[in-house]
């Protein structure tokens, strides 16, 4: 009779290597309850698979268009860690690949994570999760799968690292950039701080400064490390009513290379853009940030998002009826500017 299935009373196990499978089995477990409450139509499955189902029928799509992004939370992470605070870098996550995914138009359907670490907190991975399946419900896309991967002498004590993929659709033909012409309005939607994108930077100035993480933040009420951690904000439910209320030509989710080098990406050869920027306040993080490091507008307006984290840009006569809906779903919105013959991004007026 063979002993396979029992343990050995001699001899190294998986777990005298680092890896605890019985502690990954208890992740699963705990969030199972934060995935369920994900659940959207065309789910087929919990978690638990070796591969997720989703039904694109049962989702209501005739002929649909599939998209896919990918994406991390970057540096941040280290902050997150560093100060023990681990509670919303999930939602920085889904947002940084449902925001990109919602800029082609796509609804978000299903998200799944990766996440990554020398030995696994159940307490600290279960909290990241959970992240991840609010900001999965925030965006009406299902949490349906992920993996956890525990690594022995890959990371350092404490250390984990992020990854997400999303996938959403769309009917064929509705898909964005489309008619994008000279004389389309900007209409920026504020962001809630620095997001995601230029946190090396971030914490390069946070050392120049000499403030702690656990300092009052020159800008807040709140910890320094708490206000660098606010979540990237998800701007899917709102950008999609826009999208089917008429007129959206395209959107573009700034993140990493600012207004500068991400709202060329979604206008045609031979267009370019026009910013006023009195159009909007630079809100207390970035004028602390730019104060301390000594930066250029012109590295503010490629590094961050500046306030800015996500440009609808509309046909002119569909613009004030856009502003007002995106109002109502709770958005701040302002009128940055125009779509301009020519190339690039130019600027008129200063930050204020």
């Amino acid at each position: 009779m063979s002993n396979a299935g029992t343990p050995g009373k001699n001899g190294l196990t998986y777990a005298d290597a680092g890896v605890d499978i019985d502690a990954g089995n208890a992740l699963v477990e705990r969030i199972k309850p934060a995935a369920k409450k994900t659940a959207r139509p065309g789910v087929m499955a919990g978690l638990g698979g070796f591969g997720a189902l989703f039904d694109l029928k049962a989702a209501g799509y005739d002929d649909p268009i599939l998209v896919a992004a990918t994406d991390g939370v970057g540096t941040k992470l280290r902050i997150a860690i560093d100060t023990d605070n681990v509670r919303t870098v999930g939602i920085d996550l889904v947002a940084m690949c449902v925001n990109d995914l919602v800029c082609q138009g796509a609804e978000p359907l299903f998200f799944l994570d990766y996440f990554a670490t020398g030995k696994l907190k159940l307490d600290n991975a279960a909290a990241v999760i959970e992240g991840i399946a609010e900001g999965c419900a925030r965006s009406g896309c299902a949490l349906i799968g992920g993996e956890t991967a525990e690594m022995p002498g890959m990371y350092e004590e404490g250390d984990f690292d992020l990854a997400g993929f999303a996938v959403g659709a769309m009917e064929r033909g509705t898909d964005l950039p489309a008619g994008v012409q000279a004389g389309d309005v900007l209409l920026g939607l504020a962001s809630d701080g620095v997001h995601s994108n230029g946190y090396s930077l971030v914490r390069k100035t946070v050392e120049i400064s000499g403030f702690k993480w656990s300092d009052i933040a020159p800008f807040s009420d709140e910890t320094l490390g708490e206000a660098l951690l606010k979540p990237t904000r998800l701007y899917v439910k709102q950008v999609l009513k826009a999208i089917r209320a008429g007129g959206v030509h395209a959107l573009a989710h700034i993140t990493g290379g600012g207004l500068t080098e991400n709202l060329p990406r979604v206008l045609p050869e031979g267009l370019g853009a026009e910013i006023d920027l009195g159009a909007w306040q630079l809100s207390p993080v970035f004028r602390w940030l730019t104060d301390t490091a000594g930066l250029s507008p012109h590295e503010l307006l490629k590094t961050y998002n500046a306030g800015i984290g996500m440009v609808v840009v509309c046909a002119a006569d569909r613009a004030d009826a856009l502003a007002e809906l995106l109002a109502g779903e709770g958005e701040t919105v302002c009128r940055l500017g125009t779509v301009t013959p020519g190339a690039g991004v130019t600027y008129e007026g200063e930050l204020s």
